[in-house]
């Protein structure tokens, strides 16, 4: 399995979060839309939030980034900083 984290803060994050919670439905189906998909968590922080990806392998989690930034550009008119993206493979993962 292959896991993509994006960091959104800065100037706008939070608002694009915002945004983002206002349209959950939407971002449920075009996250859903991406083969591969494991699990999916969006999380708010004190400046802006992260989204948590876990694909079956590399292009999933690939397509998840380009997917969540087509999303943000066509939904949202929030400005922020591009996300910091941390990606590799998944040593551990647990679903009870």
């Amino acid at each position: 399995m292959h896991a993509v984290v994006r960091h959104y803060s800065g100037q706008g994050a939070s608002q694009l979060f915002g945004e983002i919670e206002a349209q959950l439905n939407g971002v449920e189906e075009a996250i859903r839309s991406v083969p591969g998909v494991v699990t999916y968590t969006l999380l708010r922080t004190d400046n802006g939030g992260i989204s948590i990806t876990v694909c079956q392998d590399k292009s999933g989690a690939d397509e998840s980034v380009r997917v969540a930034a087509e999303f943000i550009s066509k939904n949202c008119t929030a400005q922020a900083n591009p996300p910091v993206v941390s990606e590799g493979a998944t040593i551990l993962h647990i679903n009870p």
